[in-house]
């Protein structure tokens, strides 16, 4: 395999998770006792642009199906700094009732909602069927299509250039990761603006958050590679902010070289040489993080032995796709973590792919009164405890694994 981006062949071994089924293909009644599909789940390293990557094994059409279960809107966090986004650049780049903005990967109109409502014309683009009616059910327009060249080209003839284009948490899942940023600069207006947001590759590294690799992520960003990836399709960083979603991630502004106006601010040089003390241009950086991915599984695994045979009831809450990752690859079964619950009523009464547990609407939980809670998405932790703090009533704990097993 050569590099994604940059075509190179000498790839460094980063993380081997083993083999997995995709983790947002999850299972019910019907396909519960059907063959699945297992790829092999290893993470790769470009030493010409230092891309991080998964080996090529299956095609996006295959991981975002007509049924995609994830929904955005369950969190309310998420909506939350959503929200303040679309009220940050509102006010930075001015945009108005004669603007137009677009997002790629609009999913369920979690953002859009926002812009619609501040009364900025928009529209979405996104391929996944649930999750672009869900959009549609608010009002918005949808695009259902993968994003590229070629539909960008399509939408430019058509007149829909945009002032403002967001893709967040959607970076990582391009497989043709060039095509896909050549379609912002073929779709910006000559002073557009693209924002990028996605988990930052060193606080993944820092904070052995292993479990967000799944093969629906094709790539794990540094601000080093994607200012790469960037340049070659014709767009200049100009600013990066750091945020506290999904454990750490940036966010990237971005315009056309040629005809943008917005000057380059220290930030931008600020977030590189960060990057570059941590090493992130050299092999040493991603050596090691095998070891401690194994013991956090190793961890969570004996912590589970061990409230089996003490008679603790264990329950999961959140049916995410890093909690597949995690629990696929310590093997965790049903025998030792017999249900997961998840507020999404598209995933309730289905089953996770891989270790087959069921998932459960929040009533269960609340009548099993299980001894501990592993919180699967701990990134979501702080706003799930809140959630869930009737949990404590009864004298129940909650768990996290990653980045460390912690009980509290």
């Amino acid at each position: 395999m050569n590099c994604r981006h940059c075509g190179h062949a000498m790839l460094l071994p980063f993380l081997d998770l083993g083999n997995a089924p995709p983790s947002n293909a999850y299972l019910d009644v019907a396909t519960l006792n059907a063959p699945e599909t297992w790829y092999p789940l290893r993470v790769l390293a470009c030493a010409q642009c230092w891309l991080v990557q998964t080996e090529d094994h299956a095609g996006r059409e295959a991981l975002f199906t007509h049924d995609y279960a994830y929904f955005s809107s369950f969190s309310t966090s998420w909506l939350a700094h959503s929200q303040a986004y679309v009220q940050a650049m509102r006010q930075r780049y001015q945009l108005g009732p004669r603007s137009l903005v677009a997002e790629v990967a609009a999913n369920d109109g979690y953002l859009l909602q926002y812009v619609q409502a501040a009364d900025i014309p928009c529209y979405g683009i996104e391929p996944t069927a649930g999750t672009a009616a869900a959009a549609r059910a608010k009002g918005l327009h949808i695009v259902e299509r993968f994003f590229g060249v070629e539909l960008a080209e399509l939408l430019a003839r058509e007149g829909r250039h945009v002032d403002l284009v967001a893709a967040n948490n959607v970076l990582a899942h391009v497989p043709d990761i060039n095509d896909f940023v050549a379609g912002f600069e073929r779709l910006l207006k000559p002073e557009g603006v693209a924002t990028f947001e996605f988990p930052h590759l060193l606080r993944l590294v820092q904070q052995t958050q292993f479990d967000t690799v799944y093969h629906e992520h094709y790539s794990y960003l540094s601000l080093t590679a994607v200012r790469k990836v960037l340049a070659m399709q014709g767009l200049q960083v100009f600013d990066v902010e750091h945020l506290p979603t999904h454990g750490g991630s940036l966010r990237v502004h971005a315009q056309r070289a040629s005809t943008g106006r917005y000057a380059a601010g220290s930030h931008v040089a600020e977030a590189l040489a960060e990057e570059l003390a941590a090493g992130i241009a050299t092999p040493t950086f991603y050596q090691g993080f095998q070891a401690r991915a194994e013991r956090v599984k190793d961890d969570l695994v004996a912590f589970l032995i061990d409230a089996k045979r003490r008679g603790w009831r264990v329950g999961a809450y959140g049916a995410a796709a890093k909690g597949n990752t995690l629990l696929n690859f310590a093997g965790v079964r049903p025998d030792l973590l017999p249900y997961v619950v998840d507020r999404n009523p598209a995933k309730q009464g289905r089953f996770m792919p891989g270790s087959r547990i069921p998932i459960v609407d929040e009533q269960h939980l609340r009548a099993d009164r299980p001894d501990c809670v592993l919180i699967l998405p701990w990134n979501l932790r702080d706003e799930l405890m809140q959630q869930l703090d009737y949990v404590s009533g009864w004298g129940g704990r909650f768990v996290t694994a990653v980045p460390a097993l912690e009980v509290q």
